[in-house]
């Protein structure tokens, strides 16, 4: 049998399934579409936060006054986004509590928790659809179960009105409840691979964020004598 009717017999299997299959095919399906949606999503905007840290530390050690970069930042149009928007959130907050209430100390403690919520935000931010991903890796094979049971029972109910059964009679209808299985874990294992993937990504960015956080609280400790 070619490569072509083994294609078709698949589709076959799939037109020729019963109604409720079909519908655990077609959730799943929808699953699928949605979770590769996010992987997409999500590949961009870590890769793309990835690089913004780098140069943004490089720029920051290059020697660059603080001042004039904290005006760079405020005066782009684009929001700033990870290191950038914690930096600029304890830097802010540091001249406007010494520039109110002239207590470097207190400037310095308001600066640290000012990025710390930054921080917090940013990571909440980038977590966003990972527990997505998360619930179709973990229930998408269980979906795909109920719908091959579902097909089977539909199969073995036909044979209450056949005198005589064959595997031939039950075959094609379990070999449709199968399919279900099959896409089940279609859907399951890619989400269940790049929520790993993307945890531990958000995870390393989130040590570098906190990293920064703390080096920066350090500099303006030293800048106020504290």
């Amino acid at each position: 049998m070619d490569s072509t009717t083994q294609e078709f017999d698949f589709l076959s299997l799939i037109l020729h399934a019963s109604t409720p299959v079909k519908a655990v095919m077609a959730l799943l399906i929808l699953a699928s579409l949605a979770s590769w949606y996010v992987i997409f999503i999500k590949w961009k905007t870590l890769k793309a936060e990835q690089r913004k840290a780098r140069k943004f530390e490089e720029t920051f050690w290059s020697g660059v006054d603080l001042s004039r970069l904290h005006e760079s930042i405020s005066n782009d149009k684009k929001k700033p986004t990870g290191m950038a928007r914690i930096f600029d959130a304890g830097f802010r907050e540091f001249l406007r509590t010494r520039k109110m209430a002239g207590n470097d100390e207190k400037s310095v403690d308001n600066a640290d928790r000012a990025m710390r919520i930054a921080l917090n935000r940013e990571i909440d931010r980038l977590e966003r659809g990972l527990p997505f991903l998360a619930t179709v890796g973990s229930i998408s094979p269980y979906i795909g179960l109920f719908g091959t049971v579902i097909g089977i029972m539909v199969s073995f109910h036909a044979l209450a009105s056949v005198t005589q059964a064959t595997i031939a009679m039950v075959a094609p209808g379990i070999s449709e409840a199968l399919i279900a299985t099959a896409m089940g874990l279609f859907a399951a294992i890619p989400a269940v691979v790049f929520y790993n993937r993307f945890s531990t990504d958000v995870e390393r960015l989130y040590t570098q964020y906190d990293t920064f956080k703390e080096e920066f609280s350090a500099i303006l400790h030293r800048q106020t004598g504290n």
